[in-house]
């Protein structure tokens, strides 16, 4: 007999002003990031940021290229340069915020291969991080971590071994 299965996924809404010191600089990093962004081409700019244990922030966005897929999105560029510059940091809590060229922040949520990229980072770390995405109305959503945005994640536990 077929059976069903119910998934939840929480996140707190939270005002900007309901954000600890913390949260806000890491998200104050993401939204000025996205002044930085590459995107002659979408004109959707992305900054992502890490707060990192030692209390710094790094950040990155999205870069966009001619030759379709080439780009990269700023979640991506971030933790792939993180890991090749620091890779002995443990980052604390992550933020992404996104908006048109000259235009506002809007509500959105990391594509699936950032998600992918984002759960193998956290699994590498061996602790959660917080993530803040924005929400509609100027909310923020506050995931308690990367792993509740893909609960069904691909692990390298089915990769065959290594010979």
């Amino acid at each position: 007999m077929a059976q069903t299965l119910n998934l939840t996924i929480t996140a707190d809404v939270l005002t900007p002003a309901e954000l600890s010191a913390a949260e806000a600089r890491c998200w104050a990093a993401a939204q000025a990031a996205t002044d930085h962004a590459y995107a002659p081409y979408s004109h959707f700019h992305v900054g992502a940021a890490l707060l990192l244990d030692d209390g710094s922030l790094a950040w990155n966005t999205n870069q966009e290229n001619a030759a379709y897929p080439s780009g990269l999105c700023a979640e991506r560029t971030l933790l792939f340069g993180l890991n090749g510059q620091r890779p002995v940091r443990a980052v604390k809590l992550m933020a992404v915020a996104a908006r048109p060229q000259n235009g506002e922040f809007v509500a959105v949520t990391s594509c699936g291969a950032c998600r992918q990229v984002m759960i193998e980072f956290e699994n590498q770390q061996g602790a959660a991080i917080p993530l803040l995405l924005p929400g509609p109305d100027g909310t923020i959503w506050r995931f308690k971590r990367l792993a509740d945005l893909l609960p069904f994640q691909f692990m390298p536990d089915v990769l065959p071994p290594r010979s």
